[in-house]
């Protein structure tokens, strides 16, 4: 079986899914796949075409991987891929339409103000989040203290289409891996110089501290594990997902926001979740194929 480990895209996120990708790729060679990458760019199609893969390991953040058009592109031509089809990309990816499925069956998530009527807005309470409506890994996001920085903020977050305003809820940052159906152990992310979990944070060797199991009690870690089960089950999200969190008092917790691929780094979470049951990131990786494998 020949595996093509797609990774890269035309995303903010294309340098992760990059490294990403070719851990993911040097994973399956040590456990004797037969692996190649490819670099998805605007020309795909003919490439994966022409590259004759057997099955196709998605590792792209991002467009067109996690918004539903690349599972759409394989699904067409016939070739089987890990991870969350068309549904669960197109659903995981609209933080709106996410935030909407939440609410709707009484999963704690932040007030938010969407669409943002710029000329008539009125802030109750400061700080608020902004973020762009479909990106990760924080890209375009800020948290804004008063009127005067709210302009700079929106200006940044429109860089990336369509954007809403978050309620800030001070507590733990955490996040809990999905790997088949199984909820993974939650993770505390604790930023040592950020104000948040921010791009920087997420990918600069030093800038969190990592906490595995988090420092919860045994109920509030069951209902966070609870909760991110449903979300990737009400989001059709499979094989492996990432459900973040804010932990409000340490025992309150709302979702931010679902993951469709995580990243697969050597500081990413999912990874470190997984490892703390026993599992290597090699193991994840296979687990993650043969998923793919037996539908």
């Amino acid at each position: 079986m020949r595996i093509g480990v797609l990774y890269g895209g035309w995303s903010p996120e294309r340098e992760i899914s990059l490294i990403s990708g070719k851990n993911v790729y040097e994973a399956l060679k040590k456990k004797g796949y037969d692996a190649i990458l490819i670099d998805v760019q605007k020309d795909f199609v003919e490439r994966i075409k022409k590259e004759k893969i057997d099955i196709a390991f998605n590792m792209i953040h991002g467009t067109p991987g996690e918004d539903g058009i690349l599972q759409g592109v394989l699904e067409f031509l016939g070739i089987p891929y890990t991870g969350s089809g068309i549904q669960g990309a197109i659903l995981s990816m609209d933080k709106i339409i996410s935030k909407k499925i939440f609410l709707s069956s009484g999963i704690p998530t932040p007030d938010f103000i969407y669409p943002v009527d710029e000329e008539n807005l009125e802030i109750e309470r400061f700080p608020v989040v902004v973020k762009p409506r479909s990106q990760g890994s924080s890209v375009g996001v800020s948290i804004v203290d008063d009127y005067n920085s709210l302009k700079n903020a929106l200006e940044e977050a429109k860089k990336y289409g369509e954007y809403f305003i978050e309620e800030y809820i001070d507590g733990m940052i955490a996040t809990c891996g999905i790997l088949g159906e199984t909820p993974l152990p939650v993770l505390e992310l604790v930023p040592r110089r950020r104000r948040f979990y921010d791009y920087i944070a997420k990918y600069t060797d030093g800038e969190t501290e990592f906490i595995c199991p988090a420092r919860l009690d045994e109920k509030t870690t069951e209902e966070v594990q609870n909760i991110a089960l449903k979300v990737h089950r009400l989001l059709s999200l499979r094989d492996f997902s990432r459900i973040d969190f804010v932990i409000k008092d340490n025992k309150y917790p709302y979702v931010l926001e679902a993951n469709s691929i995580p990243g697969m780094t050597p500081l990413s979470d999912l990874p470190k979740e997984a490892n703390v049951i026993g599992l290597s990131y090699d193991d994840v990786v296979e687990r993650i194929l043969r998923a793919g494998m037996e539908r």
